[in-house]
């Protein structure tokens, strides 16, 4: 046996990192100890240690860490933790992040929780092989690890269900080894341990027995009576109840003088072959197939589960796995229909389970007990000899299938269920979803015919799409046209193609999609109903548990477990951590019963357009003074323009979000989140999608009760137009704009509207127009008092100052500008005012206050996840950094520039960066990269109309 180390790391001194969790959590290096820090830095570190290799969010280790009492901070404190933890482990690379969150390479740590598991697989292992007493040692060395409460001190909810799943993991590794230990005739040494632990679990009814058990076995049969009446006075006293079977049949044992281990009396007979023959023949599924045959390698029960959607084909690939495993199963092949998903049955009880099991290994009827706990012990004793395939179809949960597994040397059981049975410890789960396209269009054509043409074969894959590809539906479609011989696939690719009929389509004797679908979803709680009817609702194929949040109008932690949930159901797909999604098909089932609740649908999708409206607002630092409309009429779950950025990154795009607004009739919300998203967007480089948020709402806009929105959405478009060069244009909306404005008599949009004029003069040389342009808007804005409107014309007013050679008066209004950033709290207004001053000195040849500058842009620019602000900021900041000396610095710097500017972002801004880096190039000698970066510029100059601004560069190589 390996020896155990209780006071050191669980690895020798050559290893890298090694931590212990069966106690307080330590940490080494090698065998250095580390100091890791603080209470709550530990818990966030246990949090990513305790889910190596998987990606966890911010939220989750928020949720993890503070529960219902998060930090004023929010999700700000996240990062921070991260950062101090891994200072804490050395800077070992152990912890990865990305936009997702943070991520622990189990790979490269030794845990002594995972030795724990290795030494019980070991004396598991050595049980089935007949070595109890190695078994023993084993399971000895496995509790050594344990040096006290686990994770003592630890505060947070993970660390609170990590902390109870080992203290019972620590209990029934001390029942197993007790067990053994009675098994050898060790009945003092199993004694000792059973009263130590009973001690502190006195509550616990298995180690009573095991005690009493033991005692018994031991010649001291009225101590074991006297654990049974300490027990039962104390559970009936406290509890009000008896103790159950296991320890009232302890007690007759100890009265009768008899064994108190279960016995089950087997017939032998011809060993039974009970697979169906009805399942079809598979398809598509060759890859989870060789899985479930795959050799267990051992001579221990293998579980394996198959989850899936309804109609994915889980019976017809258990059993056809069945088939290629039953020769080696000399103790007969069992299938048992559990009816966890059935319209005539209800699902059947464990109880009645193994009584029909037990008869079917031989066991006598009338000896059957009726308990529970008696029978699933006598089930594990009858097949202790056997050699056993059993398969459990279509089961309801992981309790009712725990009991049916069978205790034979290399029996398999396989288990199919439309949930997930996270609760059962398996070899290998496999998850079904729907076929892909080749074996979609192969099942149907081994029904019906492989299609001649390419007209057919055309209607064939639309035909795979329509049935969502999954396998009971294609087989119902198959069935149809095999009775309607005149059909062609296009007349039943016709009449599947509207929503509303589909799934009656679907149909074909006893087996209907729908039907399947309906059973699924009437065994979920209300909640979750709610949910699946809102996710067919949702504007995007995906969704958060934020936006689910919204639309059940519940807390988002409340919300991810609803949407874990059905996942676990399989009713929900899951993409990628905290994304959801509905399969084609099960939302078609969704959006019909969605329609039946039309008042709460219509609710949720109000909620989750609000939801999207304060994201866009929140993204953005600029704000309308004294506008009532810019307050929301719920709560922003959003810390901060990162975390609002962030969310909208992953929402999907925002014009389906308008699109769906205007669908729903919520037409006033389609203008709101236009008007709101537009600056999210362009200083993402999202231009086209940009241009369409506008142009959806736009065209509604006569629809609108917010008549403000006719300036404000005419402006937006000019904005666009504006980025994408269209100087004409744009002049145009922005003359709209004002001339809205003033029929209205607003102020704020005609200033608004003044100072983008301003811009385009300016833009096309017309400096005193732009001046007086810009002076009218920042007169509006000082009148109004809305500094927000005083930065945007002021800005401008200083640029052009630059272009003018007044330099130093550029630079103080830019530093004005940073001043009442700093007053307002916007990281953003200051990040531009930065970029621009950081511009001005370049040109200047002030290039220490340059780099000084326009670095501090790069990186709150960065933080706020403006992609076009932080490119340009950051090809400026090469350029200074290559006149300072640095030239390998300002090569990369401005490399990373192009690769981080967004592929649909102002041609003007990619222009001038393909422009500096050319001319870097140029003057380090790397001439055919130089020329590469030209070309680029010279395209984009034609493009914008430009093609005066790229300079020298013309000369050098044209």
């Amino acid at each position: 046996m390996p020896p155990v180390q209780v006071n050191g790391p669980p690895v020798s001194a050559e290893c890298g990192l090694s931590f212990t969790v069966l106690g307080p959590l330590r940490a080494w290096r090698g065998a250095t100890p580390l100091d890791l820090g603080p209470v709550r830095q530990q818990a966030l570190l246990t949090a990513l240690l305790l889910r190596p290799d998987v990606t966890v969010s911010r939220q989750q280790l928020l949720d993890a860490v503070w529960g219902e009492e998060p930090p004023g901070t929010g999700l700000k404190v996240v990062p921070s933790y991260v950062y101090r933890v891994r200072k804490s482990l050395g800077g070992d690379p152990v912890i990865s992040g990305d936009r997702g969150g943070y991520r622990f390479h189990g790979d490269r740590v030794r845990v002594d929780s995972v030795l724990l598991e290795d030494f019980a697989a070991q004396a598991r292992a050595a049980q089935r092989a007949g070595d109890l007493a190695a078994a023993v040692e084993l399971c000895a060395a496995a509790l050594a690890l344990f040096a006290g409460e686990p994770l003592a001190g630890l505060p947070g909810p993970f660390v609170a269900g990590q902390r109870r799943r080992w203290t019972e993991r620590r209990i029934a590794l001390a029942q197993q080894k007790a067990e053994w230990e009675l098994r050898l005739g060790r009945h003092a040494e199993a004694v000792e341990e059973l009263s130590t632990l009973l001690a502190a679990h006195p509550d616990n009814e298995t180690l009573a027995a095991l005690l009493m058990r033991a005692l018994h076995d031991g010649g001291r049969r009225a101590d074991a009576l006297a654990v049974y009446a300490e027990l039962r006075h104390r559970l009936v006293e406290e509890l009000g109840v008896e103790p159950g079977a296991e320890t009232r049949r302890a007690q007759q044992a100890v009265l009768l003088g008899e064994d108190a281990a279960p016995r089950a009396t087997v017939q032998r007979g011809t060993a039974r072959d009970e697979l169906p023959a009805d399942v079809g023949d598979l398809v598509g599924r060759d890859r989870e197939l060789a899985l479930l045959t795959a050799s267990a390698g051992g001579a221990a029960v293998t579980v394996d589960a198959v989850d899936g959607v309804a109609g994915s084909g889980k019976t017809a690939l258990a059993v056809t796995a069945a088939r290629a495993l039953r020769a080696e199963r000399s103790g007969g092949c069992l299938f048992v229909d559990l009816h966890g998903h059935s319209e005539v049955r209800d699902a059947l009880a464990p109880q009645r389970v193994l009584r029909r099991l037990l008869r079917a290994v031989g066991v006598d009827d009338s000896a059957i007990p009726d308990d529970l706990d008696e029978l699933a012990a006598w089930w594990r004793s009858a097949t202790i000899p056997l050699r056993l395939l059993l398969i459990l179809d279509d089961a309801s949960s992981s309790e009712q299938v725990r009991p049916l597994l069978p205790a034979g040397a290399g029996s398999s059981v396989l288990v199919t269920s439309r949930r997930r049975l996270t609760g059962l410890d398996v070899r290998r789960r496999i998850s079904l979803g729907p076929l892909d396209v080749d074996a979609a269009q192969g099942l149907l054509g081994g029904i019906v015919g492989t299609p001649s043409t390419d007209r057919e074969r055309a209607a064939a894959r639309e035909l795979a799409r329509l049935c969502g590809r999954l396998p009971l539906a294609l087989r119902i479609a198959g069935a149809r046209l095999q009775h309607r011989p005149m059909w062609t696939l296009e007349d039943l690719v016709s009449r599947l193609s509207d929503d509303g009929a589909r799934l009656g389509e679907l149909t074909a004797g006893d087996r209907s999609v729908e039907a399947a679908f309906r059973l699924s979803y009437q065994r979920i709680p209300g909640i979750e109903q709610r949910a699946f009817r809102a996710l067919s609702r949702a504007p995007s194929a995906e969704l958060d548990r934020l936006a689910m949040a919204a639309m059940l109008d519940c807390p988002p932690a409340q919300a991810g477990q609803v949407l874990e949930n059905l996942v676990d159901a399989n009713l929900v797909q899951q993409p990628a951590v905290d994304r959801y999604r509905l399969h084609d098909l099960v939302a078609v089932f969704a959006r019909r019963l969605a329609a039946e609740h039309q008042s709460e649908t219509a609710a949720a999708d109000v909620r989750l357009l609000e939801l999207h409206l304060t994201a866009a607002r929140r993204a953005v630092d600029w704000k309308r003074a004294r506008r009532p409309d810019e307050r929301c009429s719920r709560a922003t779950p959003f810390s901060g323009v990162r975390d609002a950025v962030e969310w909208l990154n992953s929402a999907g795009d925002l014009s389906d979000v308008v699109s769906h607004a205007v669908a729903t009739g919520n037409v006033d919300h389609a203008c709101l989140i236009a008007e709101a998203g537009v600056d999210y967007l362009l200083r993402r480089g999202r231009v086209h999608e940009c241009r369409a948020v506008v142009e959806i709402a736009l065209e509604h806009l006569a629809d609108a009760g917010e008549r403000r929105m006719v300036a404000a959405l005419r402006f937006w478009l000019g904005c666009v137009e504006l980025v994408q060069g269209r100087q004409e244009q744009a002049r145009c909306c922005f003359r709209d704009a004002l001339h809205a404005a003033r029929n209205l008599g607003d102020r704020w949009e005609e200033s608004r509207a003044l100072g983008a004029l301003g811009v385009v003069a300016g833009l096309t040389g017309a400096k005193d127009e732009a001046v007086d342009a810009l002076s009218e808007a920042l007169e509006a804005a000082v009148e109004l008092g809305d500094d927000w409107l005083i930065e945007r014309a002021d800005s401008y007013l200083g640029y052009l100052q630059h272009v003018d050679q007044r330099h130093d008066e550029a630079l103080e209004r830019f530093e004005r500008i940073h001043a009442l950033g700093e007053k307002l709290g916007s990281a953003a207004m200051m990040a531009r005012a930065l970029c621009y001053s950081g511009s001005v000195h370049l040109v200047v040849g002030r290039f220490g206050e340059a780099v000084t500058a326009l670095r501090q842009a790069v990186d709150s620019a960065e933080e706020l996840g403006d992609l076009v602000l932080y490119a340009g900021s950051l090809s400026r900041l090469g350029s200074a950094e290559y006149e300072l000396g640095d030239p390998a610095g300002a090569l990369d710097s401005q490399r990373r520039a192009l690769e981080a500017f967004p592929a649909d972002g102002p041609g003007s801004v990619e222009l001038e960066m393909h422009q500096r880096l050319a001319e870097t190039c140029l003057r380090e000698g790397r001439r055919n990269e130089a020329q590469e970066h030209f070309r680029s510029a010279l395209t984009l100059a034609d493009l914008t109309g430009t093609t005066d601004s790229i300079g020298g560069l013309r000369e050098v190589f044209l």
